[in-house]
């Protein structure tokens, strides 16, 4: 059986620009920076989460997009359509202000919700994520 997620992958428009937004910004490590020909396997992850991956995904035509499809995905990547994930924080306040003092665009301020407090910041490509401190 299946026994837990321990790569995802967030598509990016430039790696190093990416690397520097989840690394230099998002206080992220390195946890593989490695290239095999042409491709760069890049991967980072929260300092206190070592068994999470998430893989950063430059979008390029290969053996899994054709031009056009890698031409559409840009686009919606772009436009700010799709939300990665969740990340978790023990002061969503704080690290809304840390984050907007070093350019890190949100598109709200920190609210109330029925699980928590929330924000929700976008990366240097357009993803945006879910920031969330649980109550209590």
């Amino acid at each position: 059986m299946i026994q837990r997620l321990s790569h995802a992958t967030v598509y990016v428009l430039d790696k190093d620009r990416a690397k520097d937004f989840y690394v230099d910004k998002l206080g992220f490590e390195v946890r593989t920076d490695q290239s095999m020909g042409d491709f760069r396997w890049l991967t980072v992850g929260p300092r206190g989460q070592p068994d999470v991956e998430l893989i950063l995904m430059k979008i390029a035509s290969g053996p899994t997009l054709d031009e056009a499809t890698a031409q559409q995905l840009r686009a919606l990547v772009e436009k700010g359509t799709f939300g990665v994930g969740v990340l978790e924080t023990a002061d969503v306040r704080k690290d809304y202000r840390e984050l907007s003092e070093k350019g890190v665009r949100f598109k709200f301020p920190p609210a109330d919700r029925p699980y928590g407090i929330e924000t929700v910041m976008q990366d240097d490509s357009g993803n945006w994520f879910s920031v969330v401190q649980r109550p209590g």
